[in-house]
């Protein structure tokens, strides 16, 4: 398969004011566990086809960020008005804030937020969308192994269905063992068809989804450990969402406070300047109230962070657990499949040595066939929940490739 052509970087933690983003600088940071191989090639595809719906966001609040950098100057427009006698007069409106509360500061900040949390949005779209495609990968690469496993017990299963029907023909067995065979039979070339039905639909979709062919790519690629140090996306994008609702609060408590600003025009007339201090907001009935709710809503952003970082972690240790669970069963089902072998492998001797039926032996075999599936499953059932917490602190992507 050809190299996927490399996306361009779109992430740049140099802010318009001149500073630099920790929440920016912490994704280009991140490394993706997946190492060179088969999987790396299947993220690779996906990526180079992603549409990045989510970069457009992010470059439109870049622009909204660059537009705000500039709001401490001053601000110039035009005036047209319509005298009594029906004269036009025109005029130049000229405004220079001189203090303002912050406002200005508030206003830049909530556009330096802003950006932070597209450039997270972008990191959880391009973590989901190649978790999605490795999930349709490894459902194709689990179903292809299960194919394998019935694949290579048809040829036995044939053996025994002719084994049986021999004998039913020369009248040393009943016709009933042999429908029993054959079910078995019959049901074993169903399980590996469907097993290929759903391997060609997973790869039909991963198909559809990448730039490169990925229908003749096999295996499983080697995962590094996520740093330890990594925090999750879903609460670096919390923090950066509660950073732009505490800017928005700033920006709107200082409407409501006194001003000075510099203001007047210049038109055919003349000039005419003056200093206007004033809360641009008024002051009302409810102005109280209205700080109130400025400040409730301060204390709730920050505690929004503080709750999706133990939801976080809630589920990153649900995944821990359930990874735990899984390499146990899969030792477990390694060991089953040892054992049904092994007794398999007794059955057939006796089964030669006349002491055990044919249809002792099927079900025996049926059994060994079964539990090889089942632990071949269990592989392919690790990987995805490796995959899951990988994709929740942001590493299966390159920060660069974001």
């Amino acid at each position: 398969m050809g190299q996927a052509a490399p996306v361009p970087a779109v992430l740049d933690s140099q802010m318009e004011d001149g500073t630099r983003s920790e929440v920016i600088e912490s994704l280009l940071n991140r490394r993706s566990v997946l190492q060179e191989g088969p999987m790396q090639q299947v993220a690779d595809a996906v990526m180079a086809a992603n549409s990045r719906a989510a970069e457009a966001d992010l470059r439109a609040a870049m622009l909204r960020a660059q537009a705000r950098s500039m709001n401490w100057l001053p601000s110039i427009g035009p005036q047209i008005s319509v005298t009594s006698l029906g004269a036009l007069v025109t005029s130049m409106l000229v405004e220079q804030v001189l203090f303002d509360n912050g406002a200005k500061r508030a206003e830049r900040d909530y556009a330096k937020a802003d950006v932070e949390v597209a450039a997270v949005a972008l990191a959880e779209d391009s973590n989901t969308r190649v978790l999605d495609a490795l999930d349709l990968y490894l459902s194709a690469e689990a179903a292809r192994a299960r194919a394998a496993v019935n694949a290579t017990a048809m040829e036995r299963m044939a053996h025994f269905t002719y084994v049986m029907t021999e004998r039913v023909n020369a009248g040393i067995s009943d016709r009933a063992d042999l429908q029993v065979v054959q079910q078995k039979q019959h049901q074993m070339r169903s399980d590996m068809e469907a097993d290929i039905e759903a391997m060609t639909a997973a790869l039909s979709e991963l198909q559809a989804m990448s730039a490169d062919p990925v229908t003749e790519v096999t295996g499983l690629s080697a995962l590094a450990a996520p740093s330890p140090n990594a925090v999750a996306l879903s609460v670096l994008k919390s923090a950066a969402e509660s950073s732009r609702a505490m800017a928005g609060a700033r920006a709107a408590r200082a409407g409501f406070l006194p001003g000075i600003s510099l203001g007047g025009s210049v038109g055919s007339d003349g000039a005419d300047f003056g200093l206007i201090a004033a809360p641009p907001n008024g002051v009302g009935l409810g102005t109280g109230a209205s700080l109130r709710a400025i400040e409730a809503e301060e204390a709730a952003a920050a505690a929004r962070v503080g709750q999706e970082r133990e939801e976080a972690e809630r589920a990153l240790a649900a995944l821990e657990g359930r990874l735990t669970a899984l390499r146990r069963q899969a030792t477990e089902a390694q060991l089953l499949a040892g054992q049904a072998a092994e007794n398999y492998e007794l059955f057939a001797e006796q089964q030669r040595a006349g002491q055990r039926s044919v249809s002792d032996i099927v079900g025996v075999f049926e059994t060994k066939v079964r539990a090889e599936r089942d632990a071949v499953e269990l592989r392919y059932d690790i990987v995805r929940v490796e995959l899951r917490i990988a994709a929740r602190l942001g590493t299966l992507v390159d920060g660069e490739q974001m």
